[in-house]
């Protein structure tokens, strides 16, 4: 009987244990649902800010996107405007200058005008009187260069004649006369220079060659053309090899 009492008891704490662990677990298995439902629902509205915030996102890049096509356009606009304000602003000091020239030669005709009427001459008078003017100027020009030309052929025939007559055996050169070698035939010893007789080169005359300021070789022109003349390398002259470029001045300059 006692056994049986023992039993009862034992059994009947048993339940009263595993009522009180059914409540805890229980408990224990609604707060981590809750915690889970909480969890989830954190999750949800996190992932729901994420997709937001990408969209946002996006959406700002695009704009940042557009803002920047646009800046590039206005910057691009700016720069023709301002190229075409530049050309605008040259164009209009050229008119100005233009304006400021024709007026100024305006002037000096009028000025000129009045001094002619002044002295009795008409319109008409002053026009025919400035053609013959501009006539007389061109007659000028054409004598001068006749004239230049002619004293190119004197001082040619003047130094024929100081070699025959064995007064003068040097050919002097303009002191002014400076030039370069364009070609040099090493196997003949002849150069080809950039000077002729509108430069002042004579036939005959001696030139010499340097180079950096240091004496290479002296020349002798042989054949004179309008800007360029041929030379040959005078034998006993030639200090070193002769090259295109190198500079010749005369060797017995005119005072």
């Amino acid at each position: 009987m006692l056994i049986r009492i023992c039993l009862i008891l034992a059994i009947l704490a048993a339940l009263g244990v595993g009522v009180v662990n059914f409540v805890f677990v229980k408990d224990k298995i609604n707060t981590l649902t809750t915690d889970r439902n909480t969890q989830r629902d954190g999750r949800i509205s996190a992932e729901g800010e994420r997709d937001k915030t990408k969209k946002e996102l996006a959406k700002t890049e695009k704009n940042l996107e557009h803002t920047q096509t646009e800046l590039a356009d206005s910057q691009a606009s700016q720069k023709k405007a301002e190229d075409v304000a530049a050309a605008q602003t040259k164009r209009a000091d050229d008119l100005s200058d233009k304006l400021t020239k024709t007026v100024q030669e305006r002037d000096d005709i009028q000025n000129n005008l009045t001094a002619y009427t002044s002295i009795g001459l008409t319109a008409e008078q002053v026009g025919k009187l400035g053609k013959s003017l501009k006539d007389a100027q061109a007659e000028i020009e054409v004598v001068n260069e006749e004239k230049a030309v002619l004293q190119r052929i004197t001082e040619k025939l003047q130094v024929r004649l100081d070699r025959y007559e064995g007064t003068n055996t040097d050919i002097l050169l303009r002191a002014d006369l400076t030039g370069k070698i364009l070609t040099v035939d090493p196997k003949w010893d002849f150069v080809v220079l950039n000077v002729g007789d509108d430069q002042g080169v004579k036939q005959d005359g001696e030139l010499l060659v340097s180079r950096d300021g240091k004496l290479v070789a002296k020349v002798v022109v042989r054949t004179v053309e309008k800007d360029r003349s041929i030379a040959n390398i005078v034998p006993g002259w030639k200090l070193g090899e002769v090259f295109e470029g190198d500079a010749v001045s005369p060797a017995h300059p005119a005072s």
